[in-house]
């Protein structure tokens, strides 16, 4: 497998506030076509230190992409010291120049003479036309090693990539294919979930399979190797229904698809609605299931009760409940779905109260705790979880165990 190095450039990029995407979406361009990404560096606007990423860069991979800093400012320092890394010159191109004219004149502006910066290209290196912006990109091949040097704004760097160095990136994986497949598993640990399948997926010679934990679940990524992207699907597949089998009902989705996505399509499916009653997580729940599209077919209604007064006005939680167990109980989270359900007169109602911290915790209810009610038309029940996590974790979380309550609810309804 072809390894590859994607070197991110730009001081801002070193700062909290600006986050390098790019290589992130370059990443999962690469790995579907069989190329491994082994590092990804972030490098300021320092010469001898960029110099240094790209030497280095060519030394031990086969593809090398750098995104950024091919403006036409003083700090737009990658043309340069890209062509001193491989041992070229700059060449200066007439014909960028006035595709630059032309195109400032285009937008009723005389171009700045700072902007002929643009039109140096690095000796031998194939220009990569950008008509979202004014740099162009370079492919530039160093023996073996195969370099390109793209623009850094998203939205000049996707189609010069996908359009130009995709497809001959994808020639030299030799005819191999690579596709992914991700399973994401509900209510299971890493170990527990590598001890069930490590026997499944180790007699795959042509698959690769990673197991993550993410911010509540785990996920299994499949990564196929065929010769076409049919056959590549179908030895993911297999291995992916193995993989339930052994699982069960903890695999809440094969394709990738998120838990809102996956009890969406269950409402749907049964023609059944839904309500949520939200404490500790304020509307967090809500929120996400409307995020799909289309969830107006099943989603009725949403109630953020944060205090006491609107669990009572809003929910008809009895005063005496909450002075007797507190807002924090399973009484309480069970009359809250029961309420919403009632008031919203859905099939279904989920609905959370807790402590999401960081204070407000005790020794018999410390952050974390938090209690998911859920009701239906034959019961009410609720369920005592304590997250371990920071505020923002521990919301989301919750969010993630209720509708993972109301999908095995679901399940099982569909299964009667």
């Amino acid at each position: 497998m072809l390894s590859a190095e994607i070197i991110a450039i730009g001081s801002e990029l070193l700062t909290p506030t600006k986050t390098d995407t790019n290589s992130l979406w370059l990443t999962e361009k690469l790995n579907e076509i069989g190329i491994d990404v082994k590092l990804k560096t972030v490098v300021g606007d320092d010469e001898l230190r960029l110099e240094e990423a790209v030497k280095d860069a060519i030394k031990r991979s086969d593809v090398i992409i750098t995104t950024g800093g091919l403006g036409p400012t003083e700090d737009d320092i990658t043309r340069t010291v890209t062509a001193n890394a491989v041992g070229r010159e700059l060449l200066y191109h007439n014909e960028l120049e006035n595709e630059l004219r032309e195109r400032f004149l285009g937008m009723g502006r005389e171009m700045p003479e700072i902007n002929k910066r643009q039109a140096f290209i690095i000796e031998g290196a194939r220009i990569l036309p950008n008509p979202n912006g004014s740099a162009s990109g370079m492919l530039v091949e160093v023996g073996e090693k195969f370099l390109a040097v793209l623009p850094g704004p998203p939205r000049e760097l996707k189609p010069m990539f996908e359009n130009h160095v995709l497809p001959e990136l994808s020639k030299l994986r030799g005819g191999v294919v690579f596709r992914k497949q991700i399973l994401k598993v509900s209510g299971m640990g890493e170990s527990a979930i590598d001890e069930a399948i490590a026997p499944i997926y180790s007699s795959y010679e042509k698959v690769r399979t990673s197991i993550l934990f993410n911010k509540s679940d785990v996920e299994v990524h499949l990564t196929a190797q065929a010769s076409s992207a049919r056959e590549a699907d179908i030895l993911n597949n297999e291995i992916a229904q193995k993989i339930v089998r052994a699982l069960g009902n903890a695999v809440f989705s094969t394709k990738g698809e998120e838990m809102e996505e996956v009890v969406g399509n269950l409402l749907k499916k049964m023609g059944k609605t839904l309500s949520t009653a939200e404490s500790c997580t304020g509307g967090l729940i809500a929120g996400r299931i409307t995020e799909v599209s289309g969830s107006s077919a099943y989603f009725i209604e949403g109630a953020v009760t944060y205090s006491n007064d609107a669990k009572m006005r809003t929910l008809n939680v009895p005063a005496e409940m909450l002075e007797k167990h507190g807002a924090v109980s399973a009484e309480v989270a069970e009359a809250m779905a029961r309420g919403m359900r009632e008031r919203a007169r859905t099939d279904y109602a989920v609905a959370v109260t807790g402590i999401a911290g960081p204070d407000g915790g005790t020794e018999e209810k410390p952050v974390g705790t938090v209690y998911i009610g859920y009701a239906d038309e034959d019961k009410v029940t609720s369920r005592k979880i304590i997250f371990p996590g920071d505020r923002y974790l521990i919301r989301w979380r919750t969010s993630q165990a209720a509708l993972e309550i109301l999908r095995r609810n679901l399940i099982k309804g569909q299964n009667e």
